[in-house]
């Protein structure tokens, strides 16, 4: 629709996850039309981001250095590994407080379709890491759609041979959500993890 560079800049805006031609029309508009927006800021920032950061050695996360911060915290508890789909997903985890243990990001979930299988993600690490005998648990936080419980279902069968209890993460109806807006199972997980007050 537009001439040269301005298009180029849409188009580029237009292949990351999540944005659509017309965010990518609002976000490259933005920048033109924002004096004070600091493009050499953003560049250099997507440029420094290539160079230093990385997936940590031990559980996948984002990071700096080899380890993450938070395989480096002396305060997590190393009983406890969330097992999670990806990166995005720790720090989702991490807003609530609630968890103290250590992560493990599998980088993506079992997907035939996508033709992703077991031997793609980050399940051999796994289970080296639990090998010592450490962890007493491990909670499996992927996603509840079809794919994040295909993984749930065969990681929980992987690690049914081992002593470690393995557990996965509620499901339900979300807080503010109508009863009649919800769909069948997740009313049905609701119930199922029902709790007495």
């Amino acid at each position: 629709m537009y001439d040269g560079i301005v298009q180029e800049l849409i188009d580029e805006f237009g292949r990351l996850p999540g944005i659509g031609p017309k965010s990518a029309q609002r976000i490259a508009f933005h920048i033109l039309q924002t004096p004070t927006f600091d493009v050499a800021r953003l560049s250099e920032l997507l440029t420094e981001i290539r160079v230093r950061v990385r997936f940590c050695e031990v559980c996948g996360n984002v990071a700096e250095q080899d380890r993450c911060a938070i395989c480096r915290d002396p305060r997590r508890n190393p009983e406890l590994i969330c097992v999670v789909e990806d990166a995005k997903d720790v720090a989702a985890i991490e807003r609530t407080r609630e968890f103290r243990g250590l992560y493990h990001v599998l980088g993506g979930a079992i997907s035939p379709i996508a033709g992703i299988g077991p031997d793609d993600l980050r399940i051999a690490q796994l289970m080296s890491r639990l090998a010592d005998g450490t962890v007493q648990e491990v909670i499996l936080a992927t996603n509840p759609n079809l794919e994040g419980e295909a993984t749930a279902s065969y990681l929980s069968r992987l690690l049914t041979s081992m002593q470690i209890t393995v557990s996965r993460l509620a499901s339900g109806l979300p807080v503010g959500g109508d009863l009649e807006y919800a769909d069948e199972v997740t009313l049905g997980r609701a119930f199922e993890g029902r709790r007495v007050l």
